[in-house]
């Protein structure tokens, strides 16, 4: 992978990293904003349901946001796009399509096929 595509993953990483603590910031400021006392209780379980699914969505940016960083760790190292499975190079194509992977196509469908045969 030369520089210039390097930089471009780097770019796309920090992008995604900045959306997600945004978000993260617009959603619990709506949460505190939200008025607590609702007399209906129909009411009150629509925004528990509501509440609940954006923290839901929010755990899943959390965990999401602990791999753009470690991308960007990997691209600071010199690491960025190795297979931890086999060492090689992932392809660019797999990368566009999933920045923060740290596994080839082939290592990626192995490790999957074996959890599925595992009963994972």
């Amino acid at each position: 992978m030369n520089k210039e595509q390097l930089e471009k993953f780097r770019a796309q990483l920090l992008l995604k990293r900045d959306g997600i603590i945004e978000d993260a910031g617009k959603s619990l400021s709506e949460m505190t904003d939200q008025a607590t006392n609702i007399p209906d209780p129909n009411d009150r379980a629509t925004v528990e349901s509501v509440r609940n699914f954006e923290l839901r969505i929010r755990d899943r940016e959390r965990k999401l946001l602990s791999k753009v960083e470690e991308a960007l760790g990997r691209i600071d190292e010199g690491e960025y796009g190795f297979c931890d499975g086999c060492g090689e190079e992932i392809g660019i194509k797999r990368l566009e399509a999933r920045p923060v992977t740290t596994f080839c196509i082939d290592c990626k469908t192995m490790q999957e096929t074996k959890e599925k045969s595992q009963g994972k």
